[in-house]
């Protein structure tokens, strides 16, 4: 049974076949696993025979923006040195509407000059200064773990 939440997916895998068909399914399964409604922007802006059209550009990134305002929280996946500027647009605006972050970061690779955090500083002003790890995950098995923060929020 759903919450009624929704979380908007910011992701790059949409511009691979592969990793949309290997790496997204499971990463939507686990937030839906919680009960989530997942707007993921591939599948619902991007309809590949509307890439042809004149306007198309505008018209997906009206898209992603108008899915931003209106989900809930975000769930971004911040893999890549740097992360793909896409999601990194779409999670400065969901951070500038207060909205409830999550990050997603299977990537073992250094993408930062701070101790503290494992990203961009920046990346963490939506998340709370005391317990931002509650709100960032490394696997996606820890997406369903109780004690951390997205669980929490579904479920409130």
């Amino acid at each position: 049974m759903g919450t009624g939440k929704t979380v908007y997916l910011a992701n790059p895998y949409g511009f691979s076949a592969q990793q949309r068909e290997t790496l997204l399914p499971p990463l939507t399964a686990a937030l839906e696993a919680l009960g989530l409604e997942v707007w993921e922007p591939f599948s619902r802006n991007n309809a590949p025979e509307s890439l042809s059209e004149p306007g198309w550009a505008y018209r997906v990134g009206q898209g992603d923006f108008r899915d931003v305002v209106e989900a809930d929280a975000i769930f971004a996946v911040v893999n890549g040195v740097p992360p793909d500027e896409g999601v990194m647009v779409e999670l400065g605006m969901a951070i500038a509407q207060g909205k409830p972050t999550f990050l997603f970061r299977d990537d073992f690779r250094r993408a930062t000059d701070s101790e503290e955090y494992p990203l961009n500083l920046m990346l963490f002003t939506g998340l709370p200064e005391e317990g931002w790890q509650d709100f960032y995950y490394t696997r996606i098995e820890e997406i369903a773990a109780p004690q951390k923060a997205l669980a929490r929020w579904a479920q409130t």
